[in-house]
């Protein structure tokens, strides 16, 4: 989502028009949910997928042709097994594609475009609504609670009801989805798993910052993806961070006790999430040293351990990605 507003802006402020595709409802077996988006540019480039194939290649044929109308429109794309010799896939299902044209000499059109780039790197909760139209593209922005809903003549009594959802139509007008997620995921320990972990996560919309109290290993150079690293004492990272109920803490030290240190300090934080890297026979002499330390007994099963879904990874980038699959499947499931 990043990378799409990123390029947004990019291309009308470099006097290039652009459309947004985005999928506004989907059922069935398809490639992409909803919310997934691409934008295809006038020399038939693209930023972004909703999901490729027949469906993709159709889509940017819509696209080129409404650089041409300069409007805005819907279109349904059936996957039924009836329509798999037409379409070229092999999975069911139906998906609903907003088509929205963007104007490099619409100054409302490059207004919304700087405002949203900027505020992919906020901390805030913010959502994204459209208004889905037919012919002339509808009105677009965004909302959060510093500064309030950003477009003329809406009542924030549109949107309000839905704005826990992970995106959803009302009264088939309005797609209203979330745009950038209060919550970081901090990872304890900047080694080679971390440097393999944060690019990944960092590409399915999580906000990585790392702790090291390693100078070397404390480089933004390292960690493609990367909110920020910070330079701290592992024995009182309560000195540098604030966990919410919104973040994850994710544990990967150089050493034991450096692990259980933080573990501890996890523990008595809201976190969403805690994953420990390690053993089980680790975390079983680990537990007896928490409870010692008051950390109440009905507190441990919040502990990942051994950290990430069990894909038996064995190198530092296969445990990235079971890493990344865990915290994948926690924020789908809280």
């Amino acid at each position: 989502m990043k990378e799409i507003f990123f390029n947004l802006e990019q291309s009308l402020l470099n006097h290039k028009n652009a459309v947004l595709c985005s999928i506004t409802a989907s059922t069935g077996s398809t490639p992409r949910g909803s919310g997934a988006k691409m934008l295809v540019f006038e020399d038939g480039s693209i930023s972004g997928t909703i999901g490729g194939g027949a469906v993709e290649f159709r889509a940017i044929n819509t696209a080129l042709d409404i650089h041409k109308n300069k409007c805005a429109t819907i279109e349904k794309f059936c996957l039924a097994k009836n329509d798999v010799a037409d379409l070229g896939m092999i999975c069911g299902g139906n998906v609903t594609v907003y088509f929205r044209y963007f104007s490099c000499e619409d100054e409302a059109d490059v207004n919304f475009a700087k405002r949203t780039n900027s505020l992919m790197t906020s901390d805030k909760n913010v959502w994204l609504i459209t208004e889905l139209t037919q012919g002339k593209s509808g009105r677009i922005g965004t909302y959060d609670e510093e500064n309030g809903l950003t477009i003329p003549d809406m009542s924030i009594d549109e949107i309000t009801p839905h704005l826990e959802s992970k995106g959803v139509l009302a009264e088939d007008k309005l797609f209203i989805e979330p745009l950038v997620r209060i919550g970081y995921v901090y990872i304890f320990g900047g080694g080679h798993v971390s440097q393999e972990l944060v690019p990944v996560i960092a590409k399915v919309g999580f906000r990585p910052i790392i702790f090291e109290d390693r100078e070397r290993f404390a480089d933004i150079n390292l960690f493609k993806g990367a909110e920020k690293t910070i330079l701290g004492d592992f024995n009182h990272p309560e000195q540098y961070l604030n966990i919410r109920p919104e973040d994850y803490i994710v544990i990967m030290t150089r050493g034991h006790q450096a692990d259980y240190t933080v573990l501890e300090f996890a523990l008595r934080s809201p976190a969403s999430y805690v994953g420990v890297i390690g053993s089980k026979s680790k975390m079983a002499s680990t537990r007896e040293k928490l409870l010692s330390a008051g950390i109440p007994e009905s507190d441990l099963p919040r502990i990942h351990n051994p950290i990430g879904l069990p894909i038996k990874a064995e190198t530092p980038a296969e445990i990235a990605i079971s890493v990344a699959a865990e915290l994948i499947l926690h924020r789908a499931e809280h």
